[in-house]
């Protein structure tokens, strides 16, 4: 092998590191997971108003690429501004500290930058499916940035709440993309959110108790306490119990299958004050609430398919 040959190798291994890690840098600054999972809510909201409309998904592909889209942008925008200004609490938390706000390897003028150009197109895009939509999503990212990232996040254990806020809308967003909001069923899909929102990021708040408490982020275990915490986690599962009769145009398999989640739910959630590792139940109840959101909203599209 000569030198050219060799040169060139090491050029391509190099471009393949900087590649890994641009594409590394950039799934944290977008939280690829969380923007992901939000998407989901998204079309489920869109592919129920399109049944309980019967309207046909093939008139509305157009309409569907642009709230997806549209959706999806203001999401990110929401969740790189909310890198931008967290980034001195990053760098103290295990979890966050190879983010490339703390890293540098994205300077903060250019995620900044992002953040606004990502959120300002994607209000565009929702613009041009309804003004209903644009308005849930506008809510979701005035939520998500202001009131949670920028007020409340580090100063009351509330916090948690309005954040749910902000995630519970995207079944809206969704809906309200083909039809007016003010239905039964976006209705109950907002509360369901909400709801299961609150026990998962307590869940998730345990586990990284040590992290939350070096940051100084008024996470309920940190302000409060676990067991206060516990109690919490199950005083909001069982609020889910409810709710899957208030859907019950979806079918009585919807019902029956969601019940059996929640209830599970609820008794892993119990079990929390007889346990003696805490943060293995912790991670027991994010595991399930995870699973949960994602089976339940799967379902609703599963039982709506045309036959």
């Amino acid at each position: 092998m000569n030198k050219d040959e060799a040169s060139s190798i090491q050029k391509a291994l190099v471009g393949e590191q900087n590649t890994s890690t641009l594409m590394a840098d950039l799934k944290a600054l977008f939280k690829a997971g969380v923007l992901l999972a939000n998407v989901l809510p998204v079309f489920t909201g869109f592919w129920l108003a399109l049944h309980f409309t019967e309207t046909s998904f093939r008139t509305h592909w157009g309409v569907f690429l642009l709230t997806i889209v549209g959706s999806t942008m203001v999401m990110a925008g929401a969740l790189i501004l909310n890198n931008w200004y967290d980034v001195d609490i990053d760098a103290i938390m295990e979890r966050t500290k190879k983010r490339p706000t703390v890293t540098g390897n994205i300077p903060l003028k250019v995620v900044l930058t992002m953040g606004i150009v990502f959120t300002i197109i994607g209000f565009l895009l929702l613009m041009f499916t309804t003004v209903e939509a644009a308005i849930y999503g506008f809510i979701g990212w005035f939520t998500y940035v202001f009131l949670y990232t920028m007020w409340s996040k580090r100063r009351y254990t509330f916090n948690t709440i309005i954040g749910s806020v902000s995630g519970a809308v995207t079944p809206l967003i969704g809906w309200t993309a083909i039809e007016p909001g003010f239905h039964k069923i976006p209705i109950m899909l907002f509360l369901i959110l909400f709801i299961f929102q609150m026990p998962h990021t307590f869940a998730i708040a345990m586990k990284k108790y040590k992290e939350y408490t070096a940051a100084g982020v008024a996470m309920l275990p940190v302000v409060r306490g676990f067991k206060i915490t516990k109690r919490q986690i199950v005083v909001y599962v069982a609020c889910l119990l409810p709710l899957p009769f208030f859907l019950s145009p979806l079918g009585t398999p919807f019902i029956v299958i969601a019940t059996l989640l929640n209830i599970g739910w609820l008794v892993a959630s119990i079990s929390g004050f007889f346990t003696k590792d805490d943060l293995k139940w912790a991670n027991v109840i994010f595991l399930y609430s995870v699973n949960y959101v994602t089976i339940l909203f799967v379902l609703m599209i599963i039982v709506t398919l045309p036959i």
